[in-house]
């Protein structure tokens, strides 16, 4: 049978013309896609910049539904809902990210991230644990053991915080043994005596120059009997950390007059307060002063160094007025104004409160009180 040549000559010219219409045809799809993806991107961009937050959703809503494979919106869009409150759907957005089997690695660890943050904000604490435990040995191992360590501090499960505050320090993230020593503080105030002097003294093993540890090392002694004792323990502190003194010069006082060792508390104090002068400190030298009118003359020397109201008002309850009707009243008066100043605040959120807090109400932050007064800051 004869090849007709005839068919070959027409045939391909045929075959070329479908292939491109075919190709003219994909290409202009591809560019109606593309032209309508990024103008619904950034039509939500500008609704974000411009606070819309809503407006900003159902354009990235839109962006998504014309490209679902699109991981970058699903991120966005997983922000803009935990931005608003919106955790069941900002969970949804990242489950959606996590069950794609085309996911890069790096982009299955950000929707794992995202997806515990969600959890956290949403305070479903068990689910945010899970989902932080699974970042480990991935680039965002240090913010989950961050996360993780405030998480076990909320609901006060030291023995686990202490876990990963140990591992944060093992890698390099910062120095956590103050923090270790407030999680045994924590546990031996719950714990029986023997159980409780146990982990003190390895509180004070980690951190030597933390007042905490030793200030209740101390009352422990105290309340066991051991007078001298406990007053061996605060000088020990009042050398290891000076700086903490007005913090301990209180129980330094009264562990001084129990055991009758004022006169040595009194050369402590007075040693210190040379150095750093403060109210604390102040007070305590008036207490163990055995000559009440030395120990009301300190007060006048606390105004030669600094003006102090609190000073004042104390030096002038003592004084007699040429008109005594109203030295009440005036005394009434100055007690009530200085109330405020004898606080303490939080440095990290300014947290006022009357007693000093090891870890700040407000804000959660450690250490975050300093020793002083408000009036001293």
């Amino acid at each position: 049978m004869d090849f007709d040549l005839s068919w070959l000559l027409w045939g391909l010219p045929i075959a070329f013309v479908l292939g491109w219409l075919a190709s003219r045809l994909d290409l202009r799809q591809m560019r109606i896609e593309n032209r309508q993806a990024p103008k619904a991107y950034f039509r939500g961009l500008n609704f974000l910049l411009n606070e819309q937050q809503d407006q900003a959703i159902d354009a990235f809503i839109e962006a998504v539904q014309n490209d679902p494979d699109t991981s970058e919106l699903h991120f966005a869009l997983g922000n803009l809902f935990r931005r608003r409150g919106e955790y069941e759907r900002a969970v949804r957005v990242h489950e959606h990210l996590l069950s794609r089997g085309d996911l890069a690695r790096a982009d299955r660890h950000r929707a794992q991230h995202a997806l515990a943050l969600d959890y956290l904000k949403a305070g479903l604490l068990d689910r945010a644990e899970e989902a932080l435990r699974k970042l480990e040995g991935t680039a965002y191992e240090g913010q989950a053991l961050l996360a993780l360590l405030a998480i076990y501090e909320r609901s006060r499960d030291w023995t686990q915080a202490a876990e990963i505050a140990q591992k944060l320090e093992d890698a390099g993230q910062g120095n956590f043994s103050g923090r270790l020593a407030h999680y045994l503080c924590e546990d031996a105030s719950s714990a029986p005596p023997e159980v409780a002097r146990q982990l003190l003294q390895e509180a004070i093993r980690l951190a030597p120059a933390t007042p905490r540890p030793g200030i209740e090392f101390a009352a422990l002694q105290r309340r066991a009997g051991d007078r001298d004792g406990a007053f061996r323990t605060l000088a020990q502190l009042a050398q290891a950390s000076p700086a903490g003194l007005p913090l301990i010069a209180r129980p330094l006082t009264e562990a001084a007059i129990a055991s009758g060792m004022q006169a040595e508390a009194l050369d402590i104090l007075k040693a210190n307060y040379e150095q750093l002068p403060s109210l604390d400190v102040l007070e305590g030298i008036v207490a163990l002063e055995p000559d009440a009118a030395a120990a009301r003359q300190w007060y006048a020397r606390h105004l030669e160094r600094e003006p102090s109201l609190v000073a004042a008002t104390k030096w002038l309850a003592g004084e007699t007025l040429a008109q005594e009707q109203f030295h009440p009243n005036v005394q009434r008066a100055l007690d009530h104004a200085v109330k405020p100043l004898v606080r303490y605040r939080c440095a990290a959120c300014g947290f006022e409160a009357k007693q000093h807090f090891w870890q700040c109400p407000g804000c959660q932050a450690w250490d975050s009180y300093p020793a002083r007064r408000v009036e001293e800051l």
